[in-house]
């Protein structure tokens, strides 16, 4: 069960999606949700000096996204927390990533190519480095998160099955579940049927959809279903390494992370 939710506020990028998902999200579970947003100072700070005007303006802007966050987690009645980290990146990566092993579930936005911040690397960070399940909320989110429908993309693998395991107080309450495959042989589909009967037996409607794409369209294809499904939420392993191995991340992944258009839980 999620009881105690992490959740990224970036200092550096438009919050209202972040907030409105992960706000909602500690609503529906009555879960405890503690935001942490970084304020980003020269990692040279010892050799050169850093202006104090540098660190307030950091701090300025992590006290900004928080004094966001609060209004609306207040309104909402939620149980909640605030944390502002001030570091350089590095440190602040290493910050956030310990930090989020603590933790049932960890909320980020979704990075957006088109910003240069170093907000956008903290995602893919605790994906890889948090040891637990993330949830990415799309920047073009609005809205509560309400995850009736799910799509479980499921391809037999120990990665799916961590973000099954994961995703499991979501699934739970999930009014149905689409189990996606893509590409795989009858063994593949035989697994999706032995999982569709495990959701029978615990109570919850789910069917089987097999998907043929070649590989550059398969993300293409699980989020044209993911519209076509009316899904609320993706499930999916999160295949790749860290932010210094860019080149090495699955390209599923990477793509998903380019263009989701529906909250992605994501397992490494």
């Amino acid at each position: 069960m999620f009881k105690d939710i992490l959740v990224h506020i970036p200092s550096e990028r438009a919050t209202g999606p972040i907030i409105d998902g992960s706000v909602s999200l500690a609503a529906r579970f009555n879960a405890c949700l503690t935001a942490i947003s970084i304020g980003y100072v020269s990692s040279a700070a010892h050799i050169i000096g850093i202006s104090e005007s540098g660190r307030e303006r950091a701090a300025e802007r992590t006290g900004a996204a928080l004094a966001g966050f609060e209004e609306e987690a207040k309104k909402a009645g939620i149980s909640y927390s605030c944390e502002s980290i001030l570091a350089s990146p590095g440190e602040a990566e290493k910050a956030i990533t310990g930090t989020s092993r603590l933790f049932d579930l960890s909320v980020v936005l979704q990075p957006d190519s088109e910003e240069n911040t170093h907000d956008n690397r903290i995602p893919a960070e605790i994906l890889f480095h948090s040891g637990g399940p993330v949830l990415f909320v799309p920047h073009i989110f609005r809205g509560t998160l309400d995850a009736r429908r799910v799509g479980l993309c499921w391809d037999g693998s120990r990665i799916a099955a961590r973000a099954f395991h994961d995703a499991r107080p979501l699934l739970s309450r999930a009014e149905s579940v689409a189990i996606i495959t893509v590409n795989h042989a009858d063994e593949g589909h035989a697994a999706a049927d032995h999982l569709a009967r495990h959701f029978a037996r615990v109570g919850t409607q789910a069917r089987s959809i097999a998907l043929t794409a070649a590989r550059s369209d398969i993300q293409p294809a699980l989020l044209s279903l993911a519209a076509d499904e009316n899904l609320d939420l993706l499930v999916m392993g999160g295949y790749g390494h860290s932010r210094l191995q860019e080149n090495f991340l699955g390209g599923v992944t990477r793509a998903m992370l380019e263009s989701m258009t529906v909250p992605t839980l994501m397992s490494h």
